[in-house]
């Protein structure tokens, strides 16, 4: 419910010309057999995002939940030149057998690249798309490493720059290298520090600076088309902890959107 008021608080300061609700299921879900928790819920929810995003050729940004309703977008977005840059305090790598919480949240990175197939059906309508090959993905900010999550960085080589000593010119300097002319930004606002806001489920110490975060955004931005975007994980406890973080949030979507 959290996540639910704090899509609502954003929405309430975008232009309602601009924006469109896409409806989330009321109901637990069912995990369908599986090990991945509420996945029909995750089903509905990709396909419903995925086809509202087939109405429209241009670049969108999906705001709102949590780093699950991101699949159909990065899916729909995301060509062999497109590199995916994961702003998030979690890298999101764990495949069903590995999560302890069962939460698609923390796989999805995974299913878009392919490997967590062993207990997810195919997610959406039509034939599926060509995995993100990890090479093309760039771990922006991470910090909260699972060992599992350790080890499948190290056998894939999926890239990364930590939130020490975090420089923009290193993450475009990463997506330069994957040979990408295109980027999708993943924004989890778990990215930033603790202290910049404070409606956030997971909150992780040593995050990133706001001002360093538009200046990433900005600078790849300047490098690569943007073919699309998402920001997520806003879950602010009251409507007046969320009046104290819009501006923040603002100032990213604007960086996003300019």
């Amino acid at each position: 419910m959290r996540l639910a008021e704090g899509a609502y608080a954003v929405l309430g300061d975008l232009p309602s010309t601009a924006t469109t609700v896409v409806e989330v299921p009321v109901g637990a879900g069912d995990s369908l057999g599986t090990r991945v928790h509420r996945l029909s819920s995750v089903l509905t929810i990709a396909e419903s995002v995925g086809r509202e995003l087939r109405t429209d050729d241009s670049p969108a940004i999906v705001v709102g939940g949590d780093c699950g309703v991101e699949f159909a977008a990065v899916r729909h977005a995301v060509t062999p030149r497109t590199a995916v840059v994961w702003f998030d305090a979690h890298p999101d790598l764990h495949s069903p057998r590995s999560s302890e919480s069962g939460a698609f949240s923390g796989m999805v990175l995974r299913a878009l690249i392919g490997d967590a197939t062993d207990d997810l059906p195919t997610i959406g309508p039509g034939p599926t798309p060509e995995p993100l090959d990890p090479a093309r993905v760039v771990l922006a900010g991470a910090r909260s490493y699972d060992d599992a999550e350790d080890r499948y960085i190290e056998s894939r080589h999926v890239p990364s720059v930590s939130s020490l000593d975090f420089d923009p010119a290193e993450v475009v300097a990463a997506v330069e290298a994957s040979g990408a002319t295109e980027v999708y930004l993943h924004v989890d606002l778990d990215v930033l520090d603790p202290g910049v806001i404070e409606g956030l489920l997971d909150p992780q110490p040593f995050g990133l600076e706001l001002s360093v975060l538009i200046e990433t955004i900005t600078a790849l931005k300047e490098r690569f088309t943007l073919v699309g975007a998402g920001l997520c994980s806003f879950a602010p406890v009251d409507a007046a902890a969320a009046s104290d973080d819009m501006g923040a949030i603002l100032r990213i979507l604007g960086a996003l959107s300019r």
